[in-house]
């Protein structure tokens, strides 16, 4: 298959991120005996596309950042190291799921959106965490998960934890999204927000599609804020996984949006992240931008493993 390197305004890097999509994970993993890739109904005549490997448990969920489906997992880029992708390794660990939201890109040449059903955008946080939520429910997925998450999944994954806390095992947080970039000395002004929001929501040129994948993010932290209030991100293995070399965003962005800006936002609110559990790990990928999951796939790899394994050894019989 032809791959194509996009230049794209990405969620949470906003900025060119050279990024190329898999038409589907399962041309890296073919299906063998209890595999499964297909559509599952979830609500009012809507469908989502989901693709599981590998046997035991827990059972690790992945979420891509925006526009990505699921088939970035088990992508490679001219920057992709020799060896397994963060999907092919974990499917050898343990049973591992990756779904399509609505309004993804799963592959640019030849151009193929989504295979979930389309919906209306933008979206909300919420929304998406209830699409999830009945995508296990009716595929018969069985919890409790450990999510692994990149960029915009990582607001997803933690509304959903605290939103069906006893369906959560543990965390990976990989360079993710999270609402302590806005306010305060170090988060971005009502101004810069405004701007970071609007540009990473934009249209991408060239691409002509009314229902391409939106957020509205600032709607999502005061989503996430509320039901953690009532409750809190439960007290799992949590890793943090922060990219190392900063956010490189064009000049003359709106609002006085800088990559000086974002990477001081970015950078605390990372530190934030390590700090939801007492026995959270924080790593920063050193060679990595936005992507990690790409340039060190090993180093994701390594800390979901650690986080299952440590799963296993807390709930004991029942988790091989």
């Amino acid at each position: 298959m032809r791959r194509l390197v996009l230049a794209v305004v990405s969620v949470l890097a906003l900025m060119a991120a050279s990024a190329s999509a898999a038409a589907a994970a399962s041309s890296d993993l073919p299906l063998k005996r209890g595999d499964f890739a297909g559509s599952f109904g979830i609500s009012k005549g809507r469908s989502m596309f989901l693709e599981c490997f590998g046997h035991g448990s827990p059972t690790v969920v992945l979420d891509a950042g925006l526009r990505n489906g699921g088939a970035i997992w088990a992508e490679r880029t001219p920057e992709t190291p020799a060896g397994p992708t963060v999907l092919q390794a974990l499917a050898r660990e343990t049973r591992v799921c990756a779904y399509d939201r609505p309004g993804v890109i799963i592959n640019f040449e030849p151009l193929e959106f989504s295979r979930s059903s389309p919906t209306f955008m933008p979206r909300s946080t919420a929304e998406a965490v209830y699409d999830l939520h009945r995508l296990l429910w009716n595929a018969k997925v069985p919890g409790p998960y450990v999510f692994v998450n990149h960029s915009t999944g990582g607001l997803i994954d933690r509304l959903y934890a605290s939103t069906y806390p006893r369906e959560v095992a543990g965390m990976v947080l990989v360079d993710a999204l999270a609402e302590f970039i806005e306010g305060g000395k170090q988060g971005l002004s009502p101004t810069q927000m405004d701007a970071y929001e609007a540009v990473n929501n934009n249209p991408i040129e060239g691409i002509d599609y009314p229902d391409i994948e939106s957020f509205a993010f600032r709607q999502g932290f005061a989503q996430l804020r509320a039901e953690e209030r009532k409750n809190p991100f439960p007290d799992v293995p949590l890793s943090v996984i922060s990219h190392g070399k900063p956010f490189a965003l064009p000049e003359g962005l709106p609002g006085s949006l800088t990559s000086e800006a974002v990477e001081r936002a970015w950078t605390y609110s990372q530190d934030q992240l390590a700090k939801l559990t007492p026995g959270a790990v924080h790593i920063v990928a050193k060679r990595s931008s936005h992507y990690i999951q790409f340039t060190q796939p090993k180093l994701v790899i390594d800390q979901v493993k650690r986080v299952v394994r440590a799963v296993r050894h807390e709930r004991g019989r029942g988790y091989y």
